[in-house]
Formats: C-alpha cells, structure tokens, sequence
C-alpha cells in the first residue's frame, strides 16, 4: 500500500510538470526512477496480453501488465491534472512573476537531479558520453527551431500523432510543443476542437483519426524501442536521456522572452506559446528576480532532501534485513 501511494505521488508530479512549457511527465518518471518500469508495462500492452483478457484470465492480464501500477500512475496524474495542475496554469497567468517563479522551481529540480541521474550510467565510457552529449545537443537545437507550415496531409497527421505521443514518453520534451514545431499545432487542437464544437463530425474525425492512430502506434512501438535499448544499450540510453534533460534547461531557463501566436478557438482567441527568445541573466533590480531564485533553491532542496531520505529508508532496510 506503501508503494502504491508513492507511486500515486509520482504519477501527480508528472500530471502537474506537464502544465510547464518544456517539462514533460517524461522528466519526472525518469527522475523519479520509474521510467523504466512504465516503459515495460506499456510495452506489454500487446497481444498477448489481450488474448488473457479475451479468455477472462484477468488477474494474469494485470500482472503481466504491471496494471496495479499504471492505475497508480495514471490515477495520480489524472487527480494532478484536476488540481495542482489548474493552480499552476493560475499561477502562470497570473503575472509574468509568478510565471517565472514556477519555471525557476523546476528549473532548479531538473538541476539537482541531473547527478542522481547520471549516477545511473553504469560506466561513462565513450559511447554513453557521445550519446550524453547528442542528447544534449537535439534538447538544445528543439529551442531554436523554426515551426514548419500546417500540412491536413493524412500520412503527415499520422507521423505527428506519432511524434507527439513519443515526444510525451520521451523525457524533457512537450508533446504540444512539437506539434508546434511540426506546424499542425493550429490544425489538431484548435480547428479539429473546432469542428467538434460544432457538430462537424466528420470534418473533425479526418483530421483526429489518423493523429490517434498515429499516437497509438507511437507510444507501442516507442515503448518496444526503449525497452530493448535499455535492456542492450542500457548505458547509452540512460545517458541519450540525461543529456537530453540536460539540455532542456536551456527552454525551461526562466529568464527570456516568449513568442506567443494568436489562435481563434471558437467565438474567443487564445494566446499560444510557440517559441522562445532573448536568454538573459537574470537581472537584480527586476521585480520578481529574488522570489525566482529562491525558488530555483527550493526546487533544488526538493530533490536534496528527497534523495536524503530515501537513503535513510534503503539504510534502515538494510538494518532490519540483518
């Protein structure tokens, strides 16, 4: 039961990272350490796990699928994304303080759980090092990419179904964020949204069929890739990742400009985050800049104390196996 509600908190943590532009549920679950079993679950969401349930062998189907745990995971996120999550978009739109506030916080988080992370590498030869540093150069150039032109072309909307999908699995990187850059932003969450609000069933459907389609493929054939890379390259897959989320702090660096695009959606328009511009330091006689660092500190301190006691809790297992 223990393990569960921890596992609950981790899935509410990924929900809510998922409202900040640039942090993906992804980054937490690796942070966390359950990247690698979520991945497995996910991957056994296959045939053979179907025929279990088409034969009513139901409790063998959720072992096999580690389900107790994705239904922890996912409950988690779904209670995060009906709460804390709601309080982080307030926050963000309150002011452009309070904004930066929220992205100092994990920006410092990321930061202070970069050397947990690379503690994972098992051996820092030159093979996980070059991928450290390719993975860290793809986060890098994600932020200065130009948005490609929209395109309602069926095989483009399956590829950004699929990219998206592998893109919300693969840490340090905002599904929405490369729909944007892909240029069919606009496209699927505005004008399908669109059609759907009204009654235009099939015109929505041409467009959110072939990107679910395209999802579904993503995240079942992503999960198969990542587990036989973790499983035969596992040194080089972790540290691909943690160069990656390395090089995500450069979108998540709370002092520089947004570039924001106007969307209609329906009868109002809406603001969307597109890009951004101008990284600065941040400067000392600007209002908010302190209240930023204290709190890229505390969300440094989170991670701190966490790995703090969790050593203390592996200690006093130890102890009681003697």
């Amino acid at each position: 039961m223990k393990d569960d509600l921890f596992t609950f908190l981790k899935g509410f943590a990924m929900g809510a990272a998922n409202v900040i532009p640039g942090v993906s549920g992804g980054t937490i679950a690796f942070i966390t350490g359950i990247y690698e079993r979520l991945i497995e679950a996910i991957k056994r969401i296959d045939g053979t796990t179907l025929k279990l349930v088409a034969g009513f062998r139901i409790r063998e189907a959720a072992e096999r699928m580690d389900l107790r745990f994705l239904m922890a995971i996912g409950l988690g996120a779904v209670v995060s994304v009906l709460t804390l999550a709601r309080v982080f978009k307030k926050v963000m739109e309150h002011s452009e303080s309070a904004e930066r506030a929220l992205w100092a916080f994990f920006f410092g988080l990321i930061l202070a759980s970069l050397p947990a992370v690379g503690k994972m590498v098992g051996k820092w030869s030159v093979g996980p090092i070059v991928g450290g540093l390719l993975g860290c150069a793809a986060a890098v150039s994600m932020a200065f990419m130009s948005p490609a032109s929209e395109s309602s072309n069926v095989f483009y909307l399956i590829l950004c179904g699929v990219v998206a999908m592998c893109s919300m699995i693969i840490p340090g990187l905002s599904g929405s964020f490369v729909l944007l850059l892909m240029g069919n932003y606009k496209l699927i969450m505005i004008g399908a949204v669109n059609a759907l609000s009204a009654g235009e069933f099939g015109e929505a459907l041409k467009i959110l069929v072939p990107v679910g389609v395209g999802a579904v493929l993503g995240m079942l054939l992503l999960a198969r890739f990542l587990s036989w890379l973790f499983r035969v390259w596992h040194d080089v897959a972790v540290s691909s990742i943690t160069g990656f989320i390395a090089g995500s702090l450069v979108i998540i660096w709370p002092w520089k400009d947004k570039v924001m695009e106007t969307f209609v959606k329906g009868d109002e328009e809406k603001e969307k985050l597109v890009g951004f511009e101008n990284w600065h330091l941040p400067s000392f006689g600007e209002q908010g800049t302190w209240l930023a660092m204290g709190m890229v500190v505390a969300g440094a301190a989170l991670i701190i104390v966490v790995e703090v006691l969790a050593k203390r809790g592996k200690g006093k297992g130890v102890a009681g196996q003697g």
